[in-house]
């Protein structure tokens, strides 16, 4: 059986449950004040941006030394058996669409 309490005690304990209330109301107040909604939301979309960002560079890093494998050789000469080609096709790509802008504005 709990042991009787006296009325200084229970008073005691009331103040201390207020207390703890109170800093519990405050901590609430706290998170839910709209700058500290829009600075923890902030916070979020800046690293998932970076996150992203990081993924992104992850990935052109890896596609830029695929690409770059393909057309240097590992001397750092160009392998023009890929090269003339790709650079052929690109003239080629850039003829026919400046022939089709002549033709609209003709």
């Amino acid at each position: 059986m709990s042991e009787a309490r006296t009325p200084a005690q229970i008073e005691a304990d009331i103040v201390r449950r207020r207390e703890q209330l109170a800093v519990t109301l405050d901590e609430i107040g706290v998170r839910m004040h709209p700058k500290t909604i829009i600075g923890d939301a902030k916070a979020k979309v800046a690293s998932t941006v970076d996150q992203t960002a990081g993924r992104a560079f992850v990935t052109v890093n890896r596609v830029v030394t695929d690409v770059k494998r393909r057309f240097v050789a590992e001397d750092g000469s160009p392998r023009l058996e890929r090269v003339v080609p790709v650079a052929l096709l690109a003239i080629g790509v850039v003829g026919l669409l400046a022939v089709s802008v002549r033709r609209r504005k003709g």
